[in-house]
């Protein structure tokens, strides 16, 4: 991040003009913030009055440097913006933890002012990344139970604050099992349906603990499946323009001594024509009604060649990621980012001055190209089916 912070709200107005980055009201927002610890460790501490943080590590600085980043307090919108906070489930835990830092340093007179203060704040975390559900429905969530617990008779500032607070510091927790579980029913699903076989596996992005608080998603079917002695090898693109692949999810399989090999985006068809891919596994960002995947620019190229070579696409994300409110894709507002991400790398520019960009950090997969099925927590389901076992979960 620039040593010149923005404050909350302060992004572009080009940018937000393209409905990528709604503005959110101005807020005092003073810190730099980062995704989540290395490989496997929790992302935060336990916050308490006298010595409140939440720690994490910049996901822009990735590799070589592992510093960790220590908010004073809330998240500023830029942050999550330039991605130093990103992965749709470690936004919306980041987000919700400063959010939890900031609460515990600030004194309110009435229980109200606790309820305007953090809903101004949810929703300026919510506006940030349109494309990702998670936060949205951590805040919806979130308000929910704290205005159930404000009606409560004898409620004070102080004990809905620290209720509030509590039930934050729960969150990582939470998650961390959410993937476990994604993980473990992947597993489970890839290895049936290889007949016990070695697999090889082919993700995108980083879905692993540096996108989530620990584990990972799509990354953890992944670790599940290395855990259990049935990977032989995972294949990782690069994932322009961001380079989330070869930064972060390189670095992840390095560092737990998982067999991976990088891949240049361009190649991925052709890997499948040679490497002997067993299964294309990704994250998701949004699932909407119908099963269309809201994720990572270049996953609809991954099915797509997937289905060619008739190998099964899998989808791994939480129940979070769900919307059920939106009916198809064609509904999922898609982020675009800034043209210096594809026409600059590391401050240097590398495309012709005056040519124009389009760079959408999204894309959409249609619910016939997810083979494979789509795995969460609860289960793997056919992607036409998901709306249907979640209604049936939640009743």
């Amino acid at each position: 991040m620039s040593e010149e912070k923005k404050e909350c709200g302060e992004e572009d107005s080009e940018q937000n003009s393209k409905g990528g980055h709604p503005v959110c009201p101005p807020s005092p927002c003073a810190c730099s913030s980062a995704c989540l610890l290395p490989v496997g460790q929790p992302a935060h501490h336990r916050l308490h009055p006298s010595s409140s943080h939440a720690r994490g590590c910049s996901a822009t600085i990735l590799p070589p440097a592992t510093t960790r980043a220590e908010p004073p307090g809330f998240v500023p919108f830029s942050s999550v913006i330039e991605s130093e906070v990103r992965g749709a489930p470690a936004i919306a835990a980041v987000g919700c933890l400063s959010l939890a830092v900031e609460l515990v340093h600030k004194d309110f007179s009435t229980t109200e002012e606790v309820a305007e203060f953090v809903h101004e704040k949810l929703q300026c975390l919510v506006s940030a990344r349109p494309t990702a559900v998670n936060m949205a429905r951590e805040a919806q969530e979130l308000e929910v139970v704290f205005r159930e617990m404000i009606r409560k008779e004898g409620s004070t500032a102080t004990g809905v604050r620290d209720w509030l607070v509590t039930k934050i510091e729960g969150i990582p927790e939470r998650d961390i099992q959410v993937n476990r579980n994604i993980g473990q029913h992947g597993a489970r699903h890839i290895i049936a349906r290889a007949r016990d076989q070695k697999v090889v596996i082919l993700t995108h992005c980083n879905t692993g603990a540096l996108a989530t608080c620990g584990y990972g998603t799509a990354l953890g079917v992944v670790r599940a499946l290395h855990e259990a002695g049935t990977l032989e090898r995972v294949y990782c693109t690069e994932t322009r323009p961001y380079n989330q692949g070869a930064r972060l999810t390189a670095y992840e399989l390095v560092a737990e001594g998982i067999p991976g090999t990088l891949l240049a985006d361009s190649a991925v068809a052709f890997a499948m024509a040679q490497k002997k891919i067993t299964a294309v596994v990704v994250g998701a960002d949004r699932i909407v009604a119908n099963g269309d995947v809201a994720n990572k620019l270049g996953t609809f190229s991954l099915a797509l060649a997937a289905h060619y070579h008739q190998i099964p696409f899998y989808v791994a994300a939480p129940s979070s990621s769900w919307d059920p409110k939106l009916p198809c894709g064609s509904s999922v507002v898609i982020e675009e980012r800034t043209a210096a991400e594809l026409t600059h790398i590391n401050g240097q520019r590398i495309a012709a001055q005056g040519i124009d960009v389009w760079n959408p950090a999204f894309d959409i997969t249609p619910v016939n190209l997810i083979t494979g099925g789509i795995i969460t927590e609860l289960g793997v389901f056919p992607a036409a089916n998901l709306t249907a076992a979640m209604l049936v979960s939640k009743s």
